[in-house]
């Protein structure tokens, strides 16, 4: 379809082969089109943009008379190309992956205005609830692709081979990442303050860590980085849960997700009779020292690609409020190429067994 990147890439035969079933299928998109002829010049023109966006990364408009045809052509023939990759035995993954990047500019491009009508949208007064709608949306999916992986990747259901383990890992940690993102999204809608428990409860600091030690460990193992935990001896502490769990999980996530070589760590160490440090240390790359004063704010814009966290800043704005509304304060030390290491302390009660025995037969 073209001399470039595309022709090179071996998936020629797999597009050719998803137009030519596109074109097979004309009946299906008949309240669409006038004929078969119409519905195979529609499907060609999509695949060679495709093939183009593909080698120049921006898709030319297709010049299409019926832009719903053209909207339903592209979606069958993204459809059909990833049902003939399926089949393949072996596949340049990378090239599959910017191949689908291709179908979406072309997609997109079919949708003159949506940007604006999106904007619109958003800046209306339901537009935090869109937002909100649209995260929940994207939430349920990627929590069964989430526990689907694992299952397979922890062989219980049948044999796999090192290459599917790794293909898992991969489809477990983007699921993990996106269903990461859209958690914050809804919290932040919230407030990104909001404590689950109304109150202080008695709860295990080593339990709490070894949960966010299995839910990440996917993510270590995939990339070849040692998860290491350190915990407090086996004790209850008066404190919130939910929330403990929920900023180390972030800033474990993200010093997972910055590091390419070495490990990270996840502690808690008892500063006193009550107070607790907890903290996330990574071997990666640093935060450069010009970040530092606008990392924990929320949808701040990224300058340079290189940043060792997140662009949108959502996580870690919600990590400070968290720790906020339990007493503590979340910091970080960091230096380039000397790794980066969050923490924070938090007063929590040690509790006597023995008064939770006598509340209960109380």
């Amino acid at each position: 379809m073209t001399q470039g990147a595309f022709a090179s890439s071996g998936l020629g035969p797999l597009l050719q082969y998803a137009l030519s079933s596109v074109e097979g299928q004309w009946a299906t998109l008949r309240a669409d089109a006038f004929s078969a002829e119409e519905v195979s010049g529609v499907a060609g023109d999509l695949a060679r943009a495709v093939a183009t966006a593909f080698d120049a990364h921006d898709g030319p408009v297709p010049s299409v008379s019926h832009p719903q045809l053209a909207r339903r052509t592209i979606a069958r023939l993204r459809s059909e190309f990833v049902m003939a990759v399926a089949r393949k035995a072996e596949v340049d993954l990378p090239a599959v992956l910017q191949c689908l990047q291709a179908f979406e500019q072309v997609a997109e491009s079919l949708e003159p205005g949506w940007d604006k009508q999106f904007t619109e949208r958003l800046s209306g007064p339901n537009g935090l609830d869109l937002v909100v709608e649209i995260a929940h949306d994207l939430r349920s999916p990627l929590t069964s692709i989430l526990f689907l992986a694992e299952t397979l990747l922890r062989g219980r259901s049948g044999v796999v081979s090192p290459l599917q383990e790794r293909q898992l890992g991969l489809i477990y940690s983007a699921a993990f990442g996106l269903s990461s993102v859209a958690s914050d999204v809804i919290e932040l809608a919230r407030g990104g303050d909001r404590l689950l428990e109304s109150e202080p409860v008695p709860f295990s600091i080593a339990d709490t860590i070894e949960s966010v030690r299995d839910i990440v460990l996917p993510i270590a193992e995939e990339k070849g980085l040692a998860l290491e935990i350190t915990a407090l001896p086996m004790s209850l502490r008066l404190g919130y849960p939910s929330a403990v769990s929920r900023v180390l999980l972030n800033l474990t996530t993200n010093a997972l997700k910055f590091t390419d070589t070495g490990r990270v760590a996840v502690s808690a160490a008892a500063v006193d009779a009550t107070l607790v440090e907890f903290a996330v240390q990574d071997t990666g790359r640093g935060i450069p020292e010009d970040a530092i004063i606008s990392l924990f704010e929320p949808f701040r814009r990224r300058q340079k690609r290189d940043y060792a966290f997140s662009g949108s800043g959502l996580g870690l704005s919600i990590c400070r409020k968290l720790v906020q509304a339990m007493g503590g304060e979340l910091g970080v030390t960091t230096g380039q190429g000397a790794g980066t290491r969050f923490s924070f302390t938090l007063r929590l009660p040690v509790v006597d067994q023995g008064d939770l025995i006598g509340g209960r037969n109380g």
